[in-house]
């Protein structure tokens, strides 16, 4: 399964935004069948999503994800019911409360690959896994849910208004520390089920500087990837899971010291003492830095876990 890095939001019944995010850079686009559609549209977004997949068939440079309804809804089944058949690369599961819902969609999606003549396993799972208070309790349980898994991620707005709170945000206008919790157990539960942590959005679509400081962050953090609610956003976040020049140069220098030392179980680089998770790092870094060719700009690449 590739792994993109950048994820676009697109509302899920808008076939203008749909062709615009077709030319945009996004590793992955989102079609949204749960918030940026009303009630009332949702049996027409469907078949648009539907028919969109039809259409799309070679997602050798973008991938098309779409956010279903919460798997407790009554919506859910009929979303998946129409979408199935074109093969959507993944899903967005929101509202997810544990690996128990992995494994239900697991078994929807077998089901419906069947009927379909979908090749099985087809269709992967991103988890919404920190919209509701009592989903931070069970982020162990994703170990083992569905090798459908494909990662975690998280979202502060749902949480907050689930735990009745007037804001997700302190006087300084970061994250408070339970918002901040969700997203460090997000990121420990992605690692330990062995699949990527995707950080989430960033509302202010105009503040590039603001997403590209919390793009750098987030991967330092150890975050694979980010989602983005508007086109302009793509680039930062593309450019900003990309390792800069100083980092390369390290990561270069790491692997050239263990060679040197014949592979000993410790080395040192610039007097600091390496070893081996020092090289796995070095080795993921020049991996991702790894240039684009024209052909496959923008086509995201497997990232080392």
């Amino acid at each position: 399964m590739i792994a993109p890095r950048s994820f676009l939001f697109v509302p899920g019944d808008s076939e203008r935004k749909m062709a615009k995010a077709e030319g945009t850079a996004a590793h992955a686009i989102v079609l949204d069948l749960e918030d940026a559609v009303a009630t009332e549209h949702l049996a027409a977004a469907r078949e648009l999503v539907r028919e969109y997949l039809l259409s799309r068939r070679d997602r050798s440079r973008q991938q098309i994800w779409v956010r279903i309804n919460p798997i407790e809804s009554d919506k859910a089944l009929a979303d998946l019911a129409r979408v199935v058949a074109g093969t959507p690369d993944g899903l967005l599961l929101p509202k997810c409360g544990s690996g128990q819902d992995i494994a239900r969609l697991h078994h929807y999606l077998t089901a419906l690959e069947i009927r379909e003549g979908v090749p099985k396993g087809a269709i992967h799972i991103v988890a919404v896994a920190t919209e509701t208070p009592g989903s931070l309790f069970e982020f162990g349980t994703y170990r083992g849910a569905s090798g459908r898994l494909h990662g975690l991620t998280w979202g502060a707005e749902d949480l907050s208004t689930a735990v009745g709170a007037t804001t997700n945000k302190g006087d300084d206008g970061a994250y408070g520390f339970t918002y901040q919790m969700a997203r460090s157990l997000c990121l420990l539960g992605a690692k330990a089920a062995g699949v990527h942590a995707i950080d989430s959005i960033l509302p202010n679509f105009r503040d590039a500087g603001a997403l590209a400081q919390e793009v750098r962050r987030a991967r330092q953090d150890g975050f694979n990837a980010k989602f983005a609610i508007h086109p302009d956003q793509v680039a930062v976040i593309n450019a900003g899971f990309r390792p800069d020049a100083d980092e390369i140069a390290r990561a270069r220098e790491i692997v050239a010291a263990f060679e040197a030392s014949g592979g000993v179980g410790a080395f040192q680089v610039r007097g600091l003492m390496m070893d081996r998770p020092h090289l796995t790092q070095a080795l993921a870094i020049l991996e991702s830095a790894e240039p684009e060719s024209s052909a496959d700009a923008g086509r995201p690449r497997e990232l080392a876990r």
